[in-house]
């Protein structure tokens, strides 16, 4: 405690240490890790029990001085291992040397409670709860001050609760489609074309474009100065899907100078016009591409309830991997997906669905409009802030016309169609995530 720094003694043992490490991360042997560093041993250990929702139970080795054992910061971490790899664990540090560096500190509990003790004799026993607050606290204050102060308690609380069960997906569906499912998925002389649709500012059209053609589309960049000046016609396409990202820098309001830039051009308003009212094609409106597909609702036939979205009520952008389920409505792209709980890539800072007044949002989230909602870790719809990033009334942050074609909503399945992408998936998912479903679907319409 400021007496000595911490330094490397040997180099031989780093090394051996990140080689023991490496082996037993390929041979899967590993369920957590974390270095040793700020605060020692009581801080690392607690941070873990932080981020497993567990509580954990620690046995300092009687010849330790219990101050110096916890709060020493000398290189080192703390891992946690399945007690039937013990033996392999073990052996594979003796196999590098590194046998007197090791000590087994303790088991989980499944109190929720953060215990140590030397020789049967408790040091310290605090609710896992308990240590959280006094963790966040800071960072509550803080975002007290900078953004929403209700939504900062909010965070707070719901990063306290004992019964949150973290992200629980559920899936009604199989993600693992048939050729039979998807026409013309193996072989396709001309497959069908969308749309992959941007403008200055927008930057999610990669991800759209290797989703679509990953489901047997042939996908096509196209940029609103092809619309507007008559290089492209949307004649041509069966699909158009309008990207995320901040167009004109959402200067004018989020997706609302792209929306203008349709709307008040002649050549450009008589394309969207004419597609959104095609029976053979559909649209999908992501993130910023939702916010501007809203704007367009007076040529989208079955739209003129659609809200207008601005910004977060968090007063803040929000990244974040957050829970939505699906609904029963007609769009086409969520077909046999109603009921599932799937997690997705959130990425705004205008997503609050504003409708007129507090009637007319019950209304529509009653229509059967909605295709997707913000749920809580119970699977229940929510306004709670940050389960529901943008606190949009009734959860509802996907929507849809009566025909089902036009589809728009806020968080980015294009960001998450492979498992890979997402920030935790189980593990019996595969390189497909659920969401690829969504862009299968949209080929078996076609199809």
């Amino acid at each position: 405690m400021g007496e000595a720094t911490p330094d490397v003694d040997s180099a031989a043992d780093l090394k051996n240490f990140w080689n023991a490490i490496q082996q037993l991360g390929r041979e899967q042997k590993l369920l957590a890790y974390h270095d040793r560093s700020d605060g020692g041993l009581l801080a690392t250990a607690v941070e873990m029990t932080f981020a497993g929702h567990t509580g954990v139970s620690i046995e300092i080795p009687h010849l330790h001085e219990p101050f110096a054992a916890l709060f020493n910061e000398e290189l080192g971490a703390v891992v946690q291992v399945r007690e039937s790899d013990l033996d392999d664990v073990l052996l594979a540090f003796r196999s590098h040397g590194l046998k007197a560096c090791v000590s087994r500190l303790g088991t989980l509990n499944e109190t929720h409670t953060f215990r140590v003790t030397q020789n049967g004799k408790v040091l310290i026993e605090e609710n896992l709860f308990a240590l959280r607050a006094i963790w966040s606290d800071v960072t509550r204050r803080i975002a007290a001050l900078r953004d929403n102060p209700v939504h900062a308690e909010q965070e707070h609380q719901v990063r306290l609760d004992p019964k949150n069960p973290g992200i629980t997906p559920k899936l009604t569906f199989d993600i693992k489609p048939s050729v039979s499912q998807v026409p013309g998925l193996k072989s396709q002389v001309s497959p069908p074309k969308v749309a992959i649709l941007r403008e200055q500012g927008v930057n999610g059209e990669v991800e759209m474009a290797a989703a679509f053609t990953r489901a047997g589309f042939r996908a096509v960049d196209v940029h609103m100065s092809d619309i507007l000046a008559g290089r492209v016609s949307l004649k041509e396409f069966r699909g158009l899907a309008a990207c995320g990202g901040f167009s004109y820098g959402d200067v004018l309001g989020a997706g609302e100078g792209w929306a203008k830039s349709a709307l008040f051009n002649e050549r450009a308003r008589a394309e969207f016009a004419a597609y959104f009212t095609r029976e053979d094609a559909f649209a999908l409106g992501v993130c910023n591409g939702c916010q501007m597909v809203s704007n367009l609702k007076s040529i989208i036939p079955g739209a003129e309830n659609w809200p207008r979205f601005v910004q977060n009520k968090s007063e803040r952008y929000e990244g974040r991997f957050a829970s939505l389920k699906i609904e029963k409505s007609p769009s086409i792209l969520f077909r046999g997906m109603e009921g599932s709980v799937i997690p997705i890539a959130v990425a705004h800072g205008e997503g609050y669905a504003e409708f007129p007044d507090t009637a007319a949002a019950a209304a529509f989230s009653a229509s059967g409009l909605v295709a997707a909602r913000f749920v809580d870790n119970h699977h229940q719809p929510t306004e709670l802030y940050p389960l529901n990033p943008n606190s949009s009334p009734f959860g509802m942050t996907a929507l849809t016309t009566p025909s089902g074609r036009v589809t728009i909503m806020m968080p980015h399945p294009e960001r998450v169609f492979r498992s890979f992408c997402m920030s935790w998936s189980p593990k019996e998912w595969g390189e497909d995530s659920p969401w690829m479903q969504l862009f299968y679907n949209a080929r078996t319409w076609v199809g």
